[in-house]
């Protein structure tokens, strides 16, 4: 009776039987002794920001990054081969209740490691920017989703005024605009973001211009807002963001403001930006600070794209190399590298500030959050 009971509340009422969870993948790197073992497997309640405790779902050395494929079927990640082969690419199959992956191949790099891997937009793909190597890999994908031997490899040339930092390029993101015609590559060594025509059936990308960040800025990671009309670029050196009005026509980027994420008298000790991302409403920017250990947050302005500071949040935790939101917007998840930590935080849909729900769950060198909605 009593179950009948809790049925007929949840009906009348609008409950759910079943809530409405997210998995999380986690890319972690794995140094040597360290505790991490290959990438990580948590859900998420996106009712109550309630996450699991994170466990082990592939073993691999430093998967770093990972990338879902358009259909949410197959998890790729940058590795370290054995056998002293390098870096390489990996490939896995999602099963159908997202609980598991399942090894399909992997593929060296053949120019060092990747710091960053995306799919295009057709599942065709890969993609993947190597930091050391200064360049920019193709592999294309099979119908199972395996990745092929690379197709092209395009080296980045130039330097920066930044001695220590941009003596060479250092290629750092890697993804497509939203009509999948072009790939934007953030270059920390150049000062610019590096624009590409794709040809995903022949698995070639052709150099067509760039969008120029500030002089010694370090461009990193960047992302698009949700109307195509606005990009935004997170620069590694300064502490900045720097927003450009993009015309996906012409695949042209051009810068309209840069604004910092920590200002010069909270940098008492040495500080760096890691990641972006755009609220799903496209109403907000966070960017991460390191050593800081903070995310700021910023208002858009709707018509021009241009960042209004809101506030900075502590992650409660050391080193964000990354963070991310999940689908529907109410939540933001803050890896800690140093300190193994994920910590949850709930986003003000209205005015855009994080706050902390007083939740944080332990995971090793946690350096990449990705979201796969399920029910």
């Amino acid at each position: 009776m009593r179950a009948i009971i809790t049925l007929v509340s949840l009906l009348l009422f609008g409950g759910s039987l079943f809530a409405e969870e997210a998995t999380v993948w986690i890319g972690t790197t794995t140094p040597r002794g360290g505790e991490s073992k290959g990438i990580y497997r948590a859900t998420m309640d996106l009712e109550t920001g309630k996450l699991s405790k994170p466990a082990l779902a592939a073993e691999i050395s430093s998967p770093g990054f990972v990338a879902l494929d358009p259909g949410g079927k197959r998890l790729y990640s940058v590795c370290r081969l054995p056998d002293g082969q390098g870096g390489g690419v990996a490939a896995f199959e999602v099963s159908a209740d997202t609980r598991s992956l399942r090894p399909l191949n992997t593929q060296p790099i053949g120019d060092g490691g990747a710091a960053h891997l995306a799919v295009d937009k057709t599942g065709r793909c890969l993609f993947t920017a190597q930091y050391g190597g200064g360049s920019v890999a193709v592999f294309p994908l099979d119908a199972d989703g395996k990745i092929l031997p690379r197709s092209a490899l395009v080296e980045h040339e130039g330097s920066g005024p930044n001695e220590a930092r941009q003596k060479r390029p250092h290629p750092h993101w890697v993804g497509t605009d939203p009509g999948n015609r072009f790939l934007f590559v953030p270059d920390l060594g150049i000062d610019q973001v590096v624009i590409y025509r794709i040809d995903p059936e022949a698995g070639r990308i052709t150099r067509h211009g760039s969008g120029r960040c500030p002089a010694g800025s370090g461009p990193r990671h960047m992302k698009f807002h949700p109307n195509e009309k606005f990009a935004y670029v997170l620069n590694e050196l300064d502490l900045s963001v720097t927003v450009f009005q993009y015309d996906p026509a012409a695949g042209t980027l051009r810068a309209v403001q840069t604004i910092s994420t920590l200002p010069e008298e909270l940098r008492e000790i040495p500080c760096s930006g890691s990641e972006i991302r755009i609220h799903p409403s496209g109403r907000f920017v966070y960017a991460a600070n390191r050593g800081h250990d903070s995310i700021a947050a910023f208002r858009i302005d709707p018509a021009s794209g241009q960042l209004t500071f809101i506030e900075r949040e502590a992650v409660r935790g050391s080193w964000p190399r990354n963070f991310n939101l999940d689908p529907t917007g109410k939540w933001l998840l803050a890896a800690g590298r140093n300190s193994n930590t994920i910590s949850i935080f709930r986003v003000d849909a209205e005015t855009g500030n994080l706050i902390y729900t007083g939740k944080t769950v332990n995971c090793p060198t946690p350096i990449c959050i990705e979201f796969q909605s399920r029910k």
